[in-house]
């Protein structure tokens, strides 16, 4: 019996536990999606934009611990993954882009939709593959697999050419090869200052966690560690979600709350567990932690000093917090006094008006969906939900690259991963335009997705920082002709509805969320508001615009 390379690739990622792939066709994968037709074990979600398919299996990865997979044609459907391919790079998701592309013997003849995907994603990649020899073809896809998700999680690319997915060959020689494919990569680990933190933190008065996105996979050890040292915690934006507790400080960084800010200034040690000191966090890196003494924690040595000096322990989070938490023990007591006064006296608010505030609309939604999936798009609106959503589960956003578009695909990804949870988009109405064709991806498989559209009329951010930081002069931000969203929702048939009186806001929510059909949202709100606190960029974080 005979096997394809198509038939290979389907095969292979089915024995590795895949069950999902997010992809749009072209002309050099369709012996791919020709095996798809009848493969049985893995479901097919089409996209209708490869962007989209590249979001949703990021979003998967997000919230199910599994590595996702997209599929895409050659030239610019490969292309068409990159901003997918950064988004994951950026927050360490484990994801397998696999991209068709011309026949061996074409590659480097500027061939009809032919591109050098391997060049282009280069630097946002962990590893990439050009299959030449479909006798290695099953431990590359092992391989590619195994890297996604071990030591620090990422994106990996195989580029596919389509007279490899055509090549035959016997099906006893594939199950001798995929056999016979093995991988074991040593993550480095350094426990050598393991002494040396512990004596820090057993000697120090004013102790704060910053836990980031690597902390995600160690709730448990990550509860045990700060209530064994009685510490309060500040995330990332990035480990928002991933430890819901009485000791959290919320959001730290530019629109982070004030408490987590002030603590991080005031703080003797910072305990800094898998995140890698972006400048959203730290703002004026050389005024950050100015009185603390900082433990790094990560899994990647590339991370250490390269943003600050600190004393480091490299290696998992699960597996160094189980070796610190029975060595440490202390009792703040004085300083969570401190700091737990702060945090109730300075806790997020907004003033209610005639006009339905953005922040409002988060609150009630997060009081109707407090289990629910958090989905977010980039701007005002993502920081909103950072600071008035009571997560109970890692927020799912695009955090390093910041990606306008992310978040309807990427609900698309969770509610795929998550079929019997509630999943809810929060998007600005300038980033849901950018992927809005994903609607038909929700209407055509049925999927639930409550979609809130918090609809200011602006590109939100970028008219906030010109009205703080150049003279109100609103360049190109202005969204006053935006469609009629609730007409573009049905035109997907897809039931959607409009907001805009805040006395029927919390009614109307209640009565469309709690429903097993996909609905969309359109919830007009004050059109000039701003996202507080704030440190302008590159400021000091304890000097924050508070508001007004």
């Amino acid at each position: 019996m005979k096997i394809t390379g198509a038939r290979i690739l389907l095969e292979t990622l089915k024995r590795e536990g895949v069950t999902d792939i997010f992809g749009y066709p072209g002309g050099k994968v369709i012996p791919i999606y020709n095996e798809l037709f009848d493969f049985k074990g893995i479901n097919h979600i089409m996209n209708r934009h490869e962007q989209g398919s590249s979001h949703a299996a990021d979003g998967y990865a997000r919230t199910t611990n599994k590595t996702g997979v997209c599929l895409s044609t050659s030239g610019p459907g490969a292309t068409n993954l990159v901003t997918g391919i950064m988004t994951a790079h950026m927050d360490s998701v484990p994801l397998l882009a696999i991209t068709g592309q011309v026949a061996c013997n074409e590659i480097g003849t500027d061939g009809f939709q032919e591109s050098d995907i391997m060049a282009i994603t280069m630097p946002i990649t962990k590893h990439s593959y050009l299959v030449r020899d479909i006798n290695q073809l099953a431990g590359i896809i092992k391989e590619a697999l195994y890297i996604t998700k071990n030591g620090r999680p990422g994106p990996v690319l195989i580029d596919f050419p389509v007279d490899i997915q055509m090549q035959e060959i016997d099906f006893e020689d594939f199950e001798k090869q995929y056999s016979n494919s093995h991988f074991h990569m040593e993550n480095k680990k350094d426990t050598s200052k393991l002494e040396e933190v512990i004596e820090i933190i057993n000697s120090c008065e004013r102790p704060l966690i910053l836990a980031g996105g690597g902390s995600k996979h160690s709730k448990e050890e990550l509860k045990d560690f700060a209530e064994k040292i009685n510490s309060p915690i500040a995330f990332t934006l990035m480990g928002i979600g991933s430890l819901n507790h009485e000791l959290s400080l919320g959001m730290l960084g530019m629109h982070g709350s004030i408490v987590a800010n002030k603590a991080v200034s005031q703080a003797d040690v910072l305990i800094a567990i898998g995140m890698r000191f972006d400048d959203r966090v730290t703002c004026n890196v050389k005024t950050f932690a100015p009185q603390a003494k900082i433990i790094h924690i990560d899994i990647d040595n590339v991370e250490i000093n390269k943003i600050k000096q600190c004393t480091h322990i490299v290696g998992d989070c699960k597996d160094i917090l189980q070796t610190i938490t029975p060595l440490v023990n202390r009792d703040y007591s004085v300083w969570n006094e401190e700091i737990f006064a702060l945090k109730n006296s300075t806790k997020f608010s907004y003033t209610p008006t005639d006009s339905i505030k953005p922040q409002e609309a988060i609150d009630v939604i997060s009081k109707l969906l407090p289990e629910a999936y958090v989905v977010t798009d980039v701007g005002q609106h993502q920081m909103w939900t950072a600071q008035f959503y009571n997560l109970h589960h890692t927020i799912c956003t695009s955090g390093g690259g910041g990606t306008m578009g992310f978040g309807l695909p990427a609900s698309i990804g969770v509610q795929i991963g998550n079929p019997n949870s509630q999943v809810v988009a929060i998007l600005g109405d300038g980033g849901f335009q950018m992927t809005s064709q994903e609607l038909m991806t929700i209407s055509q498989y049925k999927l639930p997705i409550k979609i809130i559209i918090i609809d200011n009329s602006y590109l939100g951010m970028v008219r906030q920082w010109q009205e703080l930081f150049f003279d109100k002069r609103y360049s190109s931000v202005s969204l006053e002709q935006n469609p009629d969203f609730v007409a573009l929702g049905k035109s997907y048939n897809i039931k959607s509805i409009k907001i805009e009186n805040p006395k029927n806001l919390e009614k109307i929510l209640k009565e469309n969320l709690f429903t097993d059909e996909p609905v969309l949202i359109d919830i007009k709100v004050t059109k000039e508001e701003n996202t507080y606190p704030m440190v302008p960029a590159k400021g000091n974080i304890s000097e924050m615009i508070i508001g007004g």
